[in-house]
């Protein structure tokens, strides 16, 4: 089977594409944007590495020609001047599942994050919610995956995360107390794989989450306690309300980056009416074990 992957040199790529010695029957096209994000790809013969473009599908589906099954990671969190969320979540994903329909591919995977709703007030949640719906009216077999925060090497959150626990003067967005349920990124690399594998008829949109529901800053603390068992480390609080309107200003004057919008991203309970693990076939790591694999990296 071959696997095309868009957005290849994200975390999520990035972790599927070192499992290649584990899939021997999986050969991979692994697309990027740019030629150094190509040289930093897994070097296999498991893998064909290639720059792509969203803004011309003919040349897209020449690039993913071949593939059996289309995974869409591209995307982005946080503008810039040159890359907003209609063009890169929204406009991408049309040519992705264009480029899928003109190669004849059998399944295409599309991961997406909890909160996302097409009628969503927030311009994030809502590009994502907007690509949701364009893969489900494709008329394509399809799979879409909503994720939490992802903990796992190379992700920002664990990055984020184990700075904070390592700082004696940690502090987050609120004092921390908004609810997550962190996702073991390996986890969500088997949900993927099974889907690819499996192929199932139809349309089916699942959230995938961690076991545990958490507070981000008894989320530190845990951490910090697994890095030292004395700890005892107290999350301090960073002013939402102030924080967004520095966020306004400066991103104003940039045109782009951290803005109040990712904030409230960041800051919203993941919750979730239904954790679909089983359906995609994935026994979840448990949030211990998943900060101990953070740790020993």
């Amino acid at each position: 089977m071959k696997i095309a992957i868009t957005g290849a040199n994200s975390s999520v790529g990035m972790n599927l594409l070192a499992q290649v010695d584990q899939q021997p029957d999986l050969h991979f096209i692994a697309g990027v944007r740019s030629e150094s994000a190509r040289q930093a790809l897994p070097d296999s013969p498991q893998i064909a590495s290639l720059c792509i473009r969203y803004d011309d599908v003919d040349a897209l589906a020449e690039s993913l020609d071949g593939a059996d099954c289309v995974v869409h990671l591209a995307g982005i969190l946080i503008e810039g001047k040159q890359s907003k969320y209609r063009e890169a979540n929204v406009d991408a994903t049309r040519s992705v599942i264009d480029a899928a329909k003109r190669i004849g591919a059998k399944h295409v995977v599309f991961i997406s994050v909890v909160g996302a709703d097409s009628k969503s007030s927030n311009a994030y949640f809502r590009s994502k919610g907007e690509a949701e719906d364009i893969v489900a009216a494709s008329g394509l077999s399809a799979t879409v995956i909503r994720t939490p925060i992802l903990l796992g090497p190379g992700t920002a959150g664990a990055s984020a995360l184990v700075n904070a626990a390592r700082n004696p003067k940690a502090k987050a967005l609120g004092g921390g107390h908004y609810k997550m349920r962190p996702l073991d990124i390996d986890d969500l690399n088997t949900a993927i794989f099974n889907a690819c594998k499996s192929q199932a008829p139809g349309f089916a949109s699942y959230e995938l989450v961690g076991p545990e529901a958490i507070a981000y800053c008894d989320l530190i603390t845990k951490t910090a306690r697994k890095i030292n068992p004395d700890s005892t480390l107290t999350v301090g609080s960073i002013p939402i309300g102030f924080t967004k309107l520095m966020a306004a200003i400066t991103s104003t004057l940039k045109g782009g980056g951290f803005t109040p919008t990712v904030i409230e991203v960041i800051t919203q309970d993941e919750e979730v009416s239904h954790n679909g693990f089983a359906e995609l076939g994935v026994t979840l790591t448990s949030l211990d074990r998943t900060i101990e694999k953070i740790l020993e990296q």
